[in-house]
């Protein structure tokens, strides 16, 4: 793709980066044939390469962008599908970022858009705060109803949707905060092969507290010393999706610090994470931290040591396996299979623990939750969770596989099949308890597993 920016642009680290990116585009248009939102749409604006020319022009002109832009842009959910389909090796995560970062830097929205957006930026890296605002969602979720379920927006992105959505997300049931989120050290079972630490993360603390839970069991069990790094917390990906780049830069920062003060002292073998969003912005700390010179070695040394929880499990192995005779249909999180580049491992990690594991029809589609988008696009978000559904369903599991809690929660609403995440499942199987999700209705298929 051919490029205009002038010398004075390109003195900008990152329009210099986004320009290279640019130029790595040929238009083929292979990428909008994953694109869940071309898919959805079929509309040229809503692909990777509408996108990237809306960006292009944004940044070329160094200009704010307009309404129609700042729309489209919005309505991608960073699933990344685009960058394993591309021939020509388009980095279009960092250039949507930019994008974003641009748009949040530059361009007015309704008041409606900047309390709704400054509202999700505020609570989601806060989980104590994020708890309590699940509390009070809690009191005002019976009103959902008399809000509009439906939008003249294709996304939904209207205030009163957006603000069913918000309700409609809050769980049924929530937890208390677990014990295992405290900073602390777990020691390994028998004698240690390794010692990580274990990111704990924001949301996943209030949504699904079982899966620390669950990962510091199993990989206790298997002879690794866990360790919960004070300071440590969101990996910052949530707000970087909003465009406020700054502020995930110094969520990332603090994680850093946090990690490299314990790789100082006794020593990391890995930073274990067990939320493939988190993992994909973890691995990536190096790149958003790269015009900081006083802070890229670090950041390139947090990022090399990350690693998701499975590839962990893949280099110690499973030991002690009871077989659960169970059908799993494995859900491949966009920024596990996109992000990560993580397709087979997981699934090789449940066959090893008895399980037999379907693949998804339309595996490289989003489920539609995408962090933030299912509260600011959820009409998209919404059809792309049914379409998930009945591709799942068709498989006929007992049980749904999934290596990120969101995802596990999205789809979760929208069919009767349990759903876990793959650490409940391998922990399940090398002598831990049965996953939440077996409990009560779904009781007696995992009965039938056990006998």
């Amino acid at each position: 793709m051919q490029t205009n920016f002038t010398l004075a642009q390109l003195a900008d680290p990152e329009t210099a980066r986004s320009e290279h990116i640019l130029r790595k585009c040929v238009h083929c248009g292979f990428c909008t044939a994953t694109c869940p939102t071309f898919v959805l749409l079929g509309d040229e604006r809503d692909s990777p390469r509408g996108r990237i020319y809306l960006i292009k022009a944004m940044l070329e002109g160094d200009r704010a962008p307009t309404q129609q832009e700042v729309r489209h842009v919005d309505r991608c959910l960073s699933c990344l599908s685009c960058m394993t389909t591309c021939p020509s090796g388009v980095d279009y995560m960092h250039l949507v970022d930019h994008g974003r970062h641009r748009i949040e830097e530059s361009y007015d929205r309704p008041l409606s858009d900047r309390l709704m957006r400054g509202l999700l930026a505020w609570l989601m890296p806060r989980p104590a705060l994020f708890r309590w605002a699940m509390m009070l969602g809690r009191l005002a979720k019976p009103l959902a109803p008399v809000l509009p379920a439906t939008s003249p927006d294709p996304g939904g992105a209207t205030f009163l949707r957006r603000l069913r959505a918000m309700l409609d997300a809050v769980p049924a049931r929530l937890h208390g905060p677990s014990p295992v989120d405290r900073p602390q050290t777990f020691p390994a079972k028998g004698l240690r092969r390794k010692r990580v630490a274990l990111m704990p993360g924001c949301g996943q603390q209030v949504l699904a507290p079982e899966v620390n839970e669950a990962t510091v069991r199993l990989l206790n069990r298997h002879d690794v010393e866990v360790v919960n790094v004070a300071s440590s917390g969101c990996c910052g990906s949530s707000v970087l999706h909003l465009g406020r780049t700054e502020q995930a830069i110094e969520l990332a920062k603090r994680n850093i610090e946090a990690w490299q003060r314990e790789i100082d002292g006794a020593g990391l073998d890995a930073i274990v994470i067990n939320a493939s969003g988190c993992g994909t912005t973890v691995k990536d700390y190096g790149n958003m931290l790269a015009a900081e010179p006083e802070w890229q070695e670090r950041a390139q040394q947090v990022a090399r040591l990350a690693r998701d929880v499975t590839e962990v499990l893949a280099e110690i192995g499973l030991v002690d396996v009871t077989p659960r005779p169970l059908t799993v249909a494995y859900h491949s999180a966009c920024s596990m299979q996109h992000g990560q580049k993580l397709t087979e491992l997981p699934k090789k990690l449940l066959r090893e623990a008895g399980f037999v594991v379907k693949d998804v029809p339309e595996g490289h589609l989003c489920c539609g939750w995408a962090g933030t988008y299912q509260v600011l696009q959820p009409e998209l978000s919404r059809r792309l969770r049914d379409r998930k559904v009945g591709n799942i369903e068709r498989t006929n599991p007992d049980v749904i596989a999934a290596g990120n809690f969101g995802c596990i929660g999205n789809i979760a609403a929208g069919t009767g099949i349990p759903i876990a995440h793959t650490v409940e499942l391998l922990d399940w199987a090398t002598g831990g308890p049965m996953p939440q999700a077996f409990r009560g209705q779904h009781a007696g298929a995992a009965a039938v597993a056990e006998a």
